[in-house]
């Protein structure tokens, strides 16, 4: 993901933990935060090293990057996105994972026409 999408600085974390709203389901949690004078999304992501080696954080790490890369159209700008994995994140392939994150996205109500719905 290009460098202007991505949330790096622990203080941004903070502030998407602090003023954002959250939204679960049993494998990711996922914080948004209004931004309006924002015109893209960036994401977040924080992956505990309760859920696995590196080589298994990493992996999750990059399903939900190109889920995100692939679901870009449909999620709300102006917004900032902290994506925490939670443990069954780490058994799930990658089809999984970016159908459980649009199952997470949708309960948010951030995807704008949901992935597989005609127009």
């Amino acid at each position: 993901m290009k460098k202007k999408l991505r949330i790096k600085k622990n203080s941004e974390f903070q502030h998407v933990f602090q003023k954002g709203e959250s939204f679960a389901n049993r494998q990711f949690v996922i914080y948004v935060l209004e931004k309006p004078e924002q015109d893209f999304f960036r994401i977040g992501l924080s992956v505990s090293k309760k859920i696995g080696n590196a080589v298994v954080r990493n992996q999750i790490k990059r399903y939900i990057r190109q889920s995100f890369l692939e679901l870009k159209d449909e999620i709300s700008t102006g917004k900032d996105y902290v994506i925490i994995a939670r443990k069954p994140a780490s058994e799930m392939d990658f089809f999984q994972v970016k159908s459980s994150l649009v199952h997470v996205l949708k309960r948010a109500k951030v995807l704008r026409r949901f992935p597989g719905e005609k127009n």
